[in-house]
């Protein structure tokens, strides 16, 4: 079959090149701290991280006039840029097809639980907006010919809200949000990682003054360790999620978030026990999500043995052939594993097999030039033998082709583009799978404007602990976008970051050396990628999509124990290269026993499977069915409702993980706003709420 879609607008949307970074302002200013002579930068704002969400955020601050800079540890090598998603949520009234309601999207939106209402609502009407503006910039979202969007279902999305400009949505975002930010001058510090957020006062008077960071090319010998201070009165941390904390990860490499930093400053994060996990291919190559198109082909799944022998384990599972394929191709917009799917033969049955196949030592892979092979002593696979919901929708795009590889490429042939680019043909060879880790719902504890509970911080994107339990697949990057806009809205308003801060930070930044020194220590027999081996598996082994109370406990235990002794002997590095890293496999560390102290309180107060995970439990009162019988090893605690209406908060203090809960905010559905009554509050700025950001220097 012919490719009805020229190569070269195939290559435009594969081969997405990222704009050239302006040259660096020099750091002329220099401070005297702890025997190191550090350069200090002064701004008004510091965003940390330059995916998509801290670059909107910048933007905006910096067309409403805020003295902004982003300070980035790889630039546009994040999640958003190298990874990402291939969608973007959109407010359907936005098409051709069908209106929406906003309230409506919102209640798609916080439908998992363990989501503030407000904050789900303004997600919703932020969409249109998001989008818009998006496009304004030149994101190529697809339409038809009236000018409507076109979309799709997603995970999670029984309306469609879905639409996307291919697998590289997410790095189209990135650039043209950068090429903005680039043609308004706001500076950028790259290959530059922050370590430790600078913090003064006590208690509720507790402010924001910046942050400590690590640059290689400001090391010097009266600055060997090549620290740089970005001091500042407003800062926003929107550098992704802890894609490092699990060995089973969809991450690019490198992605560390900030969760152990903020826990650290004091910030409280919120529900950590909130991830997802779907099927992808590993980090060791190209790591991408394989859902939509990918299993919506068919391909046949097998998995392979030390020996080499083929294994299509599938069949061990489902009862027929149809109710098999069916099933994968619902991974498509039911990629997330979620506990109850495997119920009832559901569609996350797959992703257990894959799980067991892993744990037997097998490879999984897809094969695109073979359709499934049929479950013995049932009929063999045919597209006139699938369930109805399939059947149609193949029919409806016209994908009827004899070979999933075909009917990939009618589809979607920038799926095919995609792992071309990376020396993987998926034309010619199997691809190698497995069940991943692949997004936090947790972070950090935000309001409505994004702020955390320290003055003057705040925190977007995937760093923001605003998702709940489950969300529909491409909400993640519009709440980034919602976000990054109110964040900057509430940071012009409080006039904050109008000008460079100047105030002497010399005690602040004497404490944050002086904590840096007492992680680094050259004689400690502890070098981070011995603690990174511990906390990957013990993550993925204990703490994935299948647990137990117990392992959970027992991983805790393991997790506190480790940062005890991170703290009693320091991490040792070799070179001068290895500082930024050692840094961050100590707050890694910390992060990771927060994740854990999270799901064990969920656990040890009756919490039951929701979201990423399945809770393993011999008195479970739910068993996914196999085609030979109950998987009763794999019996689960259903979810009780009452856990829906709350969220488990952490922080640190005094070295150990405390948590509380909180119940939802709430959101009144029927309240209406009356313009002449309610105009006066947007003139005077009443509507951001500022009397908690004032501070004595703006």
């Amino acid at each position: 079959m012919t490719n009805p879609i020229p190569q070269d607008i195939l290559d435009a949307l594969t081969d997405v090149e990222m704009p050239r970074l302006s040259p660096e302002p020099e750091l002329s200013d220099f401070i005297e701290v702890g025997g190191h002579n550090i350069p200090i930068h002064h701004s008004g704002c510091v965003i940390v991280g330059s995916g998509a969400a801290g670059l909107r955020a910048a933007v905006e601050l910096k067309r409403r006039g805020g003295d902004v800079i982003v300070v980035s540890q790889s630039a546009w090598g994040g999640t958003s840029a190298c990874s990402g998603s291939d969608k973007q949520t959109l407010h359907t009234a936005n098409t051709s097809d069908q209106g929406d309601n906003f309230k409506a999207m919102a209640q798609s939106i916080r439908a998992g639980g363990a989501m503030d209402e407000d904050t789900a609502y303004i997600e919703a009407v932020g969409s249109t907006r998001a989008m818009g503006s998006l496009q304004f910039l030149g994101l190529p979202l697809p339409q038809d010919p009236l000018g409507g969007t076109l979309r799709y279902k997603t995970d999670h999305d029984e309306v469609g809200r879905a639409t996307s400009c291919g697998p590289r949505t997410s790095r189209l975002m990135v650039k043209v949000l950068a090429q903005e930010a680039i043609r308004l001058g706001i500076p950028f510090f790259n290959q530059t990682t922050g370590i430790k957020i600078l913090t003064e006062g006590e208690g509720a008077a507790r402010t924001s003054r910046g942050i400590l960071a690590i640059r290689p090319r400001a090391q010097t010998a009266d600055n060997p360790m090549g620290l740089v201070l970005f001091q500042s009165n407003a800062l926003v941390l929107a550098a992704g999620g802890p894609g490092e904390l699990y060995r089973d990860s969809v991450f690019p490499n490198g992605c560390f978030g900030s969760l152990g930093m903020a826990l650290e400053a004091g910030l409280e994060l919120v529900n950590l026990t909130e991830s997802q996990f779907g099927i992808g291919t590993r980090r060791e190559g190209f790591p991408w999500n394989l859902s939509g198109t990918y299993v919506q082909s068919m391909p046949h799944i097998f998995s392979m043995d030390e020996a080499g022998k083929e294994h299509n384990f599938l069949a061990d599972y489902y009862r027929t052939t149809q109710e098999m394929v069916s099933n994968v191709f619902r991974k498509g917009y039911q990629w997330p594993f979620h506990a109850t799917r495997m119920l009832d033969f559901g569609s996350s049955l797959v992703d257990l097999a894959i799980y067991r196949e892993g744990q037997l030592g097998r490879r999984v892979f897809m094969d695109f030039n073979r359709n499934p092979i049929g479950i013995a002593g049932d009929q063999p696979f045919s597209r006139d033998r699938l369930d109805k919901d399939v059947k149609t929708y193949l029919e409806t795009a016209g994908a009827t082709q004899d070979l999933p590889i075909d009917r990939l490429r009618h589809m979607n042939p920038l799926a095919i583009e995609l792992y071309r680019r990376y020396k993987v043909d998926i034309t010619v060879a199997p691809l190698e799978f497995a069940v991943n880790n692949q997004h936090m719902n947790g972070g950090i504890a935000v309001d409505t404007w994004g702020r955390t509970n320290l003055r003057g911080i705040y925190a977007v994107g995937e760093a923001a602990g605003t998702h709940g339990v489950t969300r529909p697949g491409g909400s993640a990057l519009n709440a980034g976008q919602v976000f990054g806009t109110r964040v900057a809205e509430n940071v012009a308003a409080s006039g904050i970051a109008a000008m460079p801060a100047q105030a002497d930070i010399t005690n602040v930044a004497t404490k944050a050396v002086a904590h840096i020194g007492a992680v680094l220590r050259p004689e400690s027999p502890l070098k981070f990628r011995a603690i990174r081996t511990a906390i990957q598996a013990r993550m993925s082994d204990h703490a994935g999509l299948i647990c137990s109370a117990e392992d959970v406990t027992a991983a805790l235990a393991q997790a506190r124990d480790l940062c005890e002794e991170i703290r009693q002997k320091g991490l040792s590095y070799d070179r001068p290269g290895e500082i930024a890293r050692t840094i961050q496999w100590q707050q890694m560390a910390i992060a990771s026993q927060a994740v854990l102290t999270a799901l064990d309180h969920y656990l040890s107060h009756g919490g039951g499977s929701r979201g990423a995970r399945a809770i393993c439990d011999p008195n479970g009162d739910a068993v996914p069915d196999s085609k030979s019988g109950p998987l009763n090893d794999f019996r689960f605690r259903s979810e009780t409702s009452h856990d829906h209406e709350k969220q488990i908060l952490v922080r640190l203090e005094n070295d150990e993980i405390q948590t509380s809960e909180r119940p939802n905010r709430v959101f009144d559905e029927d309240a209406k706003s009356f313009f002449e009554r309610d105009w006066p509050a947007w003139l005077t700025g009443a509507i951001y709420d500022l009397r908690t950001e004032k501070t004595s220097e703006c």
